[in-house]
């Protein structure tokens, strides 16, 4: 009796040794295969930026499919975080995101981009369409921000912002395009706003207005431009017979119209905010426009007026600007005209209040 005990003692140990070097050689295959870090990375990313990361569209974006994912700072934020690919070499890049509420308190960063209104085409953000209420803009890193108007809580709008480092392509593009609306989306539902979605996004084009060859004359304007035609007359009077303009979306929180000069320079910038866009303008550069909102003194020349929406509680906002080239350190505009200014903005706000159904649009008054 003792020796079959002792034998079954020898078996179990055994046994259990054999069990235990199994699992280390699996372990090991595992972790030489990669298999580990994929579950690791894997599992990251379905908690990143607090589980309302969307994964559709990464790959395309950042060009790879070894993919991993960090969380990042949140200070001012509802959450952040940050994607990256795991291959090294040109097409490596990431992808940083962010989520607020319009009607927190907007961190520096996200006011920055409103500051440069009037330098050129800077300022500038082509729809994102496919009936979301986004833009994509760039500077120094191509940026996606998608903001969604609560309908159940009109006085705030959530806010998705999406910064690529990586390849700029038009897949790229299209990739960042789609993470943040599917974002935005997935992040509306988990934290109780109630939006209104837009298509899958299947194409993303850049910005490229600013360029000689985007230039054509006014009267042919049929876009974010198209306000302007019946003032062609008296815009080539003002120096500026020609137009820059993206196509028309009634959806996008920014819309840029921009009047040239017969050299193809873009003289006039006319910009319309919406929802959360205008809200972070006036917070940004509403301390600058004479007639309202604790106002002082700019050098730049303007005029801008203000709507009523039935999208958000916040009025939207419609600014002109006389330009600043800085190439050149001029204004291409050498004479700014405020009576067409004004009449160039009424008719702008006028045109855009009516795509969105916004009324009451009122001229900001100049001293």
């Amino acid at each position: 009796m003792q020796i079959n005990s002792r034998l079954r003692r020898i078996r179990t140990g055994w046994y259990v040794g054999a069990f235990v070097l199994v699992l280390g050689v699996v372990a090991q295959v595992l972790y030489s295969s990669g298999a580990y870090d994929a579950w690791q990375n894997d599992r990251s990313l379905d908690r990143a930026c607090d589980g309302t990361l969307a994964q559709g569209g990464l790959e395309s974006a950042l060009h790879t499919s070894r993919l991993r994912a960090s969380q990042v700072d949140a200070h001012d934020y509802l959450t952040a975080c940050r994607v990256q690919g795991g291959d090294s070499g040109p097409q490596s890049g990431s992808l940083e995101l962010k989520l607020r509420w319009s009607s927190a308190t907007p961190p520096s960063g996200t006011l920055a981009w409103y500051n440069q209104d009037y330098d050129g085409t800077t300022g500038q953000a082509a729809p994102l369409g496919s009936g979301w209420p986004g833009i994509l803009r760039h500077d120094e890193t191509w940026q996606v921000m998608v903001a969604l108007d609560c309908q159940n809580q009109r006085s705030k709008a959530l806010v998705a912002y999406g910064d690529l480092y990586a390849s700029d392509n038009g897949t790229a593009l299209t990739g960042l395009g789609r993470v943040m609306t599917e974002t935005a989306q997935k992040a509306a539902a988990k934290y109780g706003c109630r939006a209104k979605a837009g298509k899958p996004v299947t194409q993303v084009s850049a910005p490229t207005l600013g360029k000689p060859e985007s230039a054509k004359p006014l009267t042919q304007a049929q876009g974010s431009c198209a306000a302007l035609r019946e003032l062609a007359p008296t815009a080539a009077k003002s120096g500026t017979p020609e137009a820059m303009e993206y196509p028309a979306d009634a959806q996008a929180p920014q819309v840029n119209c921009y009047l040239a000069t017969p050299d193809k320079k873009p003289g006039y910038g006319l910009y319309a905010y919406y929802g959360a866009a205008a809200k972070d303008f006036l917070a940004s550069e509403g301390r600058h426009l004479k007639g309202g909102y604790g106002a002082t003194q700019r050098d730049d020349d303007y005029a801008w007026a203000t709507a009523k929406c039935s999208e958000s509680t916040q009025s939207a906002v419609f600014v002109l600007y006389r330009l600043f080239d800085g190439d050149t350190d001029t204004y291409p505009v050498p004479h700014y005209s405020g009576k067409f200014a004004t009449s160039a903005v009424k008719a702008f706000a006028d045109h855009e209040a009516q795509q969105r159904g916004c009324t009451d649009v009122q001229l900001a008054s100049q001293p």
